[in-house]
């Protein structure tokens, strides 16, 4: 088994602290050379606290229940059939499901074994599932029934193990409850270094497909500071209960709540409903379950503030992925009983560095907070990132990068991309903020042209390369747009191929393609078709005049 020994430095909540810049001088990371997450968050509560509650999953017709001792029997029998299947260490296996117990379980089952989990996401078209499933050479794959018809078309030569969960198996895919059925119900973590891969993540970006960033076992140790203060503002408690209503497929939400609340055995609460945000149904989990803290996109409270509704056990709101807005905090106020609404900043590449916490520091409006402890942060020239700016100048957020613990390893098989996002010691983020002379950062726009929508990072090349698969465009670009609820959305210019006609038959057609195609939330809202596109004296797009229009 890894070695679990207690971890004091991820314990700083246990005492007093006399100010947020006491607490940052004070903290030093402690990373040792062992460790795997499957051990952390999994292994030592089944031998510590077997009977405590792990997952509370509920699918608006019942709750199932696990405690630590079932995570830890579900997590070793499907690692041991992974195991037979010919999973071994290092190998990927893509995580295809939605917020539900199996998607944790699959994720622990994979760092048991020492493999390496890819996270997908079940709105994710079939073109977007075979890209990432190829490019990361993944031997295997947890899929669950929703995602299968995607999945199915898109089943690269190279997965050649599938355990379909909730569904009806076709060909060689192998039902979960069968695959667990026969298996032992105890493996311990293997031992494996810090260093040693973990996940495989997708990231979007302007330029080319999706990145597939390479995250090793420590990269958890790097979530846990800016957890306990702006997702816990320090106060953890016994029987504290976390929930998120974002699906698991992302950093955000896998690394901000769930792998973290399980690092310190507390509960999730896990909404298996599927189907849309429902925020009605969110406040009734909240309530039901008894949720002290509660993790969603800007876009879902604003949803949430149209409804009468109460949770008024919630202690913090986090939040982040987009502008959160000073009306939020107040409305929480009310509706989580006196809760207090911190934002939090990060990205795939280094997640959960800089957020509120106003327990030892107070929050000022417009911006985000303060660098958790342990980080980094600077301003830079966007030009050259080889000096900083001073105080109150925009220019590049940027994380220091050797030896953060949060910070990816680098770009699966991109290395020149790798050598373009750290630089002078420094990750680059490609956002553009400003830092006043206390510290506290804001945001001030992407320095590319990906899209955030909803909290998903949208890059544009993606939706411009399936549009142009279809027989009627013959060119398209895409930027993202304001848009009241969502922050941005997609629009699509489109130059038609001859033949085909500027009509809503031909808009909706391509929206459809898309939506098919890619993910669900990735379609164009609107198509604009036009003669042609404006080019730079290279012959690229030039997006941005066409974000003027």
């Amino acid at each position: 088994m890894a070695p679990t020994e207690r971890l004091d430095a991820y314990r700083f909540h246990e005492r007093e602290w006399g100010s947020y810049g006491e607490l940052r001088e004070a903290f030093e990371w402690e990373l040792p050379d062992r460790f795997n997450m499957a051990a952390y968050v999994c292994d030592r509560w089944a031998a510590e606290t077997p009977e405590a509650l792990a997952l509370v999953a509920d699918d608006g017709d019942g709750t199932r229940t696990l405690t630590y001792a079932d995570l830890d029997a579900a997590a070793s029998a499907l690692a041991r059939h992974l195991r037979a299947e010919g999973v071994e260490r290092g190998d990927r296996v893509g995580v295809n499901a939605p917020q539900r117990v199996e998607t944790a379980v699959a994720h622990v089952a994979c760092w048991k074994l020492g493999a390496v989990s890819v996270p997908l996401s079940t709105l994710f078209g079939p073109d977007a599932v075979e890209y990432r499933l190829a490019d990361a050479g993944a031997v295997a794959a947890v899929v669950e029934g929703s995602a299968a018809e995607a999945f199915r078309e898109a089943r690269p030569a190279c997965v050649e193990s599938v355990v379909l969960v909730d569904g009806d198996p076709r060909g060689d895919e192998t039902a979960y409850d069968e695959a667990v059925a026969g298996e032992e119900k105890s493996l311990d973590a293997v031992d494996t270094a810090a260093e040693d891969d973990a996940l495989l993540i997708y990231t979007s970006g302007t330029t080319g497909n999706p990145k597939g960033v390479r995250h090793a076992h420590r990269m958890l140790l790097g979530h846990l500071p800016l957890f306990l203060t702006t997702f816990c503002n320090l106060d953890l408690r016994d029987g504290d209960t976390f929930h998120t209503p974002s699906e698991w497929a992302w950093i955000a939400s896998l690394f901000d709540v769930v792998v973290p609340a399980l690092y310190y055995g507390r509960t999730l609460v896990v909404d298996e409903a599927g189907g849309p945000f429902d925020a009605g149904r969110t406040f009734d989990l909240l309530d039901r379950h008894g949720v002290t803290h509660f993790f969603a996109p800007p876009t879902a409270l604003r949803v949430m503030m149209t409804l009468e509704a109460e949770a008024e056990r919630v202690r913090v709101v986090a939040s982040g992925g987009e502008s959160l807005g000073p009306s939020v905090a107040t409305w929480a106020a009310d509706a989580f009983g006196g809760a207090v609404v911190h934002e939090g900043y990060g990205q795939t590449e280094a997640n959960m560095v800089a957020g509120d916490c106003t327990a030892l520091a107070e929050s000022r409006e417009g911006y985000i907070g303060l660098a958790g402890p342990g980080h980094d942060l600077a301003i830079v020239d966007p030009d050259t990132a080889e000096t900083t700016v001073p105080p109150g100048e925009v220019g590049e957020i940027a994380v220091r990068y050797e030896g953060d613990p949060v910070c990816f390893v680098e770009y699966w098989n991109e290395p020149e991309k790798t050598a373009a996002k750290v630089r002078n010691g420094w990750l680059l983020t490609e956002d553009l903020g400003r830092m006043d002379a206390d510290g506290y950062l804001a945001f001030e726009a992407r320095k590319d042209d990906v899209i955030i929508s909803a909290g998903y990072r949208i890059g544009p090349v993606e939706i411009e390369e399936s549009l142009a698969g279809h027989p009627a465009v013959a060119d398209a670009a895409v930027v993202g747009v304001p848009d009241d609820e969502r922050g941005e959305v997609p629009k699509a210019f489109v130059v038609l191929a001859e033949g085909w006609e500027p009509t809503e038959a031909t808009r909706e057609a391509l929206r459809e393609h898309v939506r098919e195609r890619l993910a669900k939330y990735e379609y164009p809202r609107d198509i604009a078709f036009r003669e042609s596109l404006p080019t730079t004296a290279t012959g690229k797009v030039r997006r941005a005049s066409l974000t003027d229009e």
